[in-house]
Order: structure tokens, then sequence, then C-alpha cells
């Protein structure tokens, strides 16, 4: 099984860098939507089917940025399901050059890229967050659209889960998670813009926030070793095997 396009399916958006279609009319993926524009709102909701919003950002962020333009569309729902980041951040780009994880408490992550034990710290801390996620994008009768600050870590491991639940191929998977960085200079610009975010970016090189191949791959592994793989993760911490059976059937190629 793949997803759409082995190239990414961009959708042409005014308020946001890092928009794209992982699965027609059922999974979408994006960063911040506070600079949507009316016409994205409609694109989205009527071109794209959306019909439920989860956003991945801290309270903090939310209670900062404001909730968006979409929650003021009657036709959509938002779902608002925190991962916050373990540096205690605003944003969820600094992990690659932070690496906010206890180390002290956890020497195998000495051993990891940056990125891995943050993406493990989203499975640890809030399993809550991503397996309600995913059993919204079950349970949806129109098309998600998951987004974080960025579109990048706390989304990409959300979108990441779902569609390797599903028996995506690896490959599929990892390049779904790169094409982030074909937009990688897009996302930071939206980020310094907003006083939310600047400090922690201010001054940072683009390509250092680039998504690794080795990152997402090495997490897709660790799910495997440590749990079984992300299917068995998802029914262990609460998602119905029903739900599971109707997240195949929605995210399965037309």
């Amino acid at each position: 099984m793949s997803v759409r396009n082995r190239a990414a399916s961009w959708l042409a958006l005014e308020g946001a860098a890092n928009a794209r279609v992982v699965v027609p009319g059922v999974l979408l993926r994006a960063d911040n939507l506070q600079s949507l524009s009316e016409r994205d709102v409609r694109l989205l909701v009527d071109d794209e089917g959306v019909e439920v919003v989860i956003d991945l950002r801290t309270d903090v962020e939310v209670e900062l940025e404001g909730p968006g333009p979409m929650a003021q569309e009657p036709a959509v729902r938002i779902e608002h399901r925190s991962l916050f980041p373990d540096s205690g951040g605003n944003t969820d780009l600094e992990i690659e050059t932070i690496g906010p994880w206890p180390r002290d408490r956890d020497p195998e992550a000495l051993e990891e890229p940056p990125a891995v034990p943050a993406y493990l710290s989203y499975v640890r801390r809030r399993p809550d967050s991503i397996v309600g996620s995913i059993r919204t994008i079950a349970r949806a009768e129109g098309a998600v659209l998951v987004h974080c600050a960025a579109g990048k870590d706390r989304t990409g491991v959300v979108v990441a889960l779902a569609l390797d639940a599903v028996g995506t191929g690896r490959g599929s998977i990892v390049d779904d998670f790169l094409a982030s960085g074909e937009r990688i200079e897009g996302i930071m610009a939206r980020l310094l813009s907003s006083p939310t975010y600047r400090a922690e970016l201010e001054g940072h090189d683009p390509g250092d926030h680039a998504p690794a191949r080795e990152t997402m791959e090495r997490v897709l592994a660790i799910m495997d070793e440590r749990f079984g793989g992300s299917t068995a993760w998802l029914l262990a911490n609460g998602l119905d095997p029903n739900d599971l059976e109707q997240l195949r059937r929605r995210l399965a190629p037309g």
C-alpha cells in the first residue's frame, strides 16, 4: 500500500507553507493554520472535504496564537490533542538541534539521532492524543486535517503511525515525512514572523531543521522492537479493533 504519490501533493494555500494531501478525501497535513485566507478555507472545506481539524499544538500555542479561521467554519470540527515537546518550548522545530529528552534518565537516548527520542516522547507521554487522533481519522466521514506549528514533527509522528498501522510501505511513509524538507524555508519564515516562536528559532539555519530519513526509519524500527509495531501499540493503548478496520478501509488506496 502506498500514499497518494511519491511526489508530495501540495495544496496551494496562501496562509500555510507545508500543507499537502496524504490520502485524497481522507487525510491531509499542514503547518499552523493561523493565517489561512477565506480562499484557503473554502479550498480545504469545499474542494478537499475537510470535516475535522486535529490541532496538535500545546495549550500555550493555542492561547498565544488563537484558534485560527477554521474554528469559525461551521462545517468543521476542531479537536485539540496536544503533543507537547519535552523541551517545554512553543514549537516543534527546535528538537532537531536541541534534542529535548531526559538523556540523564535514558542512556539509550545518547545513541539515537536527536529527534528520535523526542518523537518517542510523544508516544510515551501522550498516547491518549495519538490514539484519539487516529480514532478520529478512522471514524470521520470526510477528510481529516492534522496540523501543529511546523507540520513536520508532531504531525509527522501521528501521520506516520496511522499509515504504518494499516500496512503502508515504510518507503512511502518516510517519503511523506521527508516532503516537509522541500518547504523548510517557508516553514521557518512563517514561524519567525510570530512572536510565539521567534525567540526559539531566530538565527537558526533552516537546513538544520529539515527532516532526516534516518529519524523516521529509526522511530518505526523502535516501534517494532519495543511494542510489536504501530498496530500493536495503538491497540494496547485503547484503539478499538473496529476502528482499526475502519482506518484500513479509509486509508486504503482507491
